[in-house]
């Protein structure tokens, strides 16, 4: 008895849209070159492999039955899909990767990387993009254990990266902030470490597994860990913490009277932001990773993945962000 995966065949699924669209089997015979009696019995090959019944035979029409309507919309699909991956394996082999994985540190710009992934899609790729978001140790780890071809927004440096090449992103500087309502809001400024050590720090958790860091918190520090920046700037604003934000990301806050920035007595944060990935040692980058690292190579670009003042998104109000 035959298997059902050796009746689906591209052929066999074309075949039922022919029945199905000449209404009878001998007319689908014709059009397909074939005598009905070999028509008849593809077809009852395949209603044996799948134990149902394809077309009703009672009248001279060859009516779909419930199954075979089920059979010819997934059929349908199918074929679609088949032509699908047709086309992207053509495009593939012209130096397209099928899929391109980006690693994207939370400190990074959301909306200017969805500008520029809308520019990427609109090059019409048959590349599969795949954006995974990293913190601190996280973001290169994601990019040395092979998980990210690119990583954007590389903040800690680590014996893996002689194997990268990395170029310079920017600067990005931290500024200590709080709710207008939290203690510290009003306290005498510069804030010494002493003073800070009695009050709460939120910190984003590192995604990293092999070299987690902790960023700016005192030893013996109470803290509350959270899992992205989004969720840290929320918990600062409701003033169940304090911490370190960037500049630029903490400035429309400050400016819907959301956060205070106070002064502290330890030096400022700087923190130097890089882009990285993996070279080949006998290929060059696909096209879909060159396309990247050449957008990266624009100054213009570098500072607005870096620059949250363009688009903020505020919690409980909108956001311009595309």
């Amino acid at each position: 008895m035959p298997q059902p995966r050796d009746v689906l065949t591209p052929d066999s699924l074309s075949m039922l849209q022919v029945i199905a669209d000449t209404g009878s089997f001998a007319a689908a015979a014709r059009t397909l070159g074939l005598v009905p009696s070999a028509l008849t019995y593809r077809v009852r090959q395949m209603e044996e492999a799948l134990d149902v019944l394809l077309f009703d035979r009672r009248s001279r029409q060859a009516q779909p039955t419930e199954a075979g309507q089920a059979l010819l919309q997934e059929a349908d699909r199918l074929l679609q899909d088949m032509d699908a991956v047709a086309h992207r394996v053509k495009r593939v082999a012209t130096g397209w990767e099928p899929q391109l994985t980006i690693v994207v540190d939370g400190v990074i710009h959301r909306a200017t990387l969805l500008d520029l992934v809308e520019a990427f899609y609109a090059l019409h790729p048959p590349t599969r993009l795949k954006l995974v978001e990293g913190i601190l140790s996280g973001t290169l780890e994601t990019l040395t254990s092979g998980r990210a071809d690119l990583a954007i927004g590389v903040s800690v440096q680590s014996s893996d990266t002689a194997s990268l090449q990395t170029r310079d992103l920017g600067d990005m500087i931290f500024r200590f902030a709080v709710a207008p309502h939290h203690p510290l809001a009003n306290a005498t400024e510069p804030i010494d470490d002493e003073t800070l050590l009695a009050h709460r720090l939120i910190v984003v958790a590192d995604s990293g597994v092999r070299d987690a860091a902790s960023v700016g918190l005192l030893g013996g520090q109470d803290t509350l860990t959270v899992g992205s920046m989004p969720a840290k700037i929320e918990a600062q604003i409701r003033g169940l913490g304090c911490g370190f934000l960037p500049d630029s990301m903490v400035a429309p806050y400050v400016a819907a009277g959301l956060l205070r920035v106070k002064d502290v007595a330890r030096p400022t944060r700087n923190m130097r932001l890089r882009y990285a990935w993996t070279p080949s040692a006998h290929t060059r980058p696909g096209r879909s990773l060159q396309w990247w690292l050449e957008q990266l190579e624009s100054p213009t670009t570098r500072n607005a993945l870096l620059d949250h003042s363009r688009h903020p998104h505020l919690p409980g109000g909108g956001s311009d962000a595309v």
